[in-house]
């Protein structure tokens, strides 16, 4: 099955032709095979493997800053969405409940107890039946 590799988008022509990844470079030109066949020379050997090197770290760091300079806008431009979603759907966030307005405006909350004029409060003591008769205390409760 033929297919135009532009409109697959796994292939390196869709990623020159859509603008993610660099399609003129001079690092790019050191990438292309070169056929010739040379005479060993141990020199020239050492002076080649410096200079692949050096072009992998340019080619490296021209990557970065394009890279960089393609997803500059990302994040104002997902902000933007993310604030037109909420203002759509406002509906299904959870209201804001008293307290936590006050505390947002910077006012306290007072909360005023009751207060219990000459009254103890009775404490509840859970108890256990025995089977031969009688109570067993346990423990109190609040």
């Amino acid at each position: 099955m033929k297919r135009n590799p532009r409109k697959l988008k796994w292939t390196k022509a869709f990623r020159k032709s859509a603008g993610k990844e660099m399609v003129v470079d001079s690092t790019l030109t050191f990438a292309a095979r070169r056929n010739i066949p040379t005479r060993y020379n141990r020199d020239h050997l050492e002076t080649t493997l410096k200079a692949m090197e050096r072009v992998s770290e340019i080619r490296a760091k021209r990557e970065r800053a394009f890279y960089k300079k393609r997803m500059a806008g990302n994040k104002e431009r997902q902000r933007e969405a993310d604030r037109k979603l909420v203002a759509e759907n406002e509906h299904l966030l959870p209201r804001e409940r008293f307290s936590e307005r006050m505390a947002a405006e910077g006012l306290e909350e007072r909360r005023v107890e009751p207060q219990v004029l000459g009254e103890q409060r009775k404490q509840k003591v859970k108890q256990r039946l025995l089977v031969g008769g009688g109570v067993e205390d346990q423990m109190e409760l609040d």
